[in-house]
């Protein structure tokens, strides 16, 4: 895949998530993974972090959005049901992007939006599980930069039989 990217949650509260979004990052080949304002620490995520991504991934814990420090170049999308937010399955991945997802049961602090270059959201009728919303937008960022040939409609599968 081109470019880099990271991918983080500001006041995530479950150990579960935690693992759960470092687990998957690993296995999207994420750069970086962060926190902003949790309480939780990497060692209390082991359980569900099976991978143990904190060998193999970079892990940074800051305290709030004024400690955070992206890469120079990094832009940073924040992942939140706004209406300001383009759907991303139209968005345009940056090359070089960190991906801020809310809290469990919460939403981006202003203060965290106001630092987002681009506010996404993913086309659901209501929120889903932090690692799950992680994981989709990792996917859709494997789809957009990965390289991979885009699939044919069921039409055109239809017509390649014939």
């Amino acid at each position: 895949m081109r470019g880099y990217f990271g991918v983080g949650s500001e006041r995530i509260s479950k150990q579960m998530n935690l693992g759960a979004v470092m687990r998957t990052a690993h296995a999207f080949g994420a750069s970086f993974v962060f926190t902003l304002g949790s309480r939780l620490k990497a060692r209390e995520a082991a359980l569900s972090d099976t991978s143990k991504s904190a060998g193999h991934v970079p892990l940074y814990e800051w305290a709030g959005v004024d400690e955070m420090a992206m890469p120079k170049g990094c832009i940073l999308v924040g992942v939140e049901l706004d209406e300001r937010a383009v759907e991303l399955p139209r968005f345009p991945h940056p090359l070089n992007a960190a991906y801020l997802l809310g809290p469990e049961k919460g939403d981006l602090s202003d203060a965290a939006k106001a630092r987002c270059t681009h506010l996404v959201k993913i086309p659901t009728k209501f929120c889903v599980n932090l690692s799950v919303a992680a994981a989709i937008v990792m996917y859709d960022r494997m789809l957009a930069l990965g390289g991979h040939e885009r699939r044919l409609s069921a039409a055109g599968l239809r017509s390649r039989a014939n």
